[in-house]
């Protein structure tokens, strides 16, 4: 019984929201086509706009401005040696034993 009247309530709110298009509602309205140098206005200021919004400060991005900064190639050098030594001096060190399983 109560899957019965679940299945008629589905099946009415399926029709129902189906039915509140009117007719003509399902599709866009039709328009005239654009020119080829409207598209490429129109382009144009979508271009100019994304670039302008990707430039501006975004919420939450809290980066530092040199974080965008390019490295050059003595300085990449420079930290992959620090790096490395790092890395060699924390492979010297004893392990930590964390449990009864070593």
């Amino acid at each position: 019984m109560k899957q019965l009247l679940l299945t008629l309530a589905a099946s009415l709110l399926l029709a129902g929201s189906a039915l509140a298009a009117g007719p003509g509602e399902d599709q866009a309205a039709p328009s005239a086509a654009a020119t080829k140098t409207e598209k490429a206005a129109a382009k144009a200021v979508r271009k100019a706009e994304g670039s302008a919004v990707a430039k501006s400060a975004q919420p939450g991005d809290d980066r530092p401005a040199s974080a965008s900064k390019v490295a050059s190639k003595s300085e990449r050098k420079a930290a992959a040696t620090k790096r490395k030594a790092e890395g060699a001096k924390v492979s010297k060190q004893p392990k930590e034993v964390t449990g009864t399983n070593n």
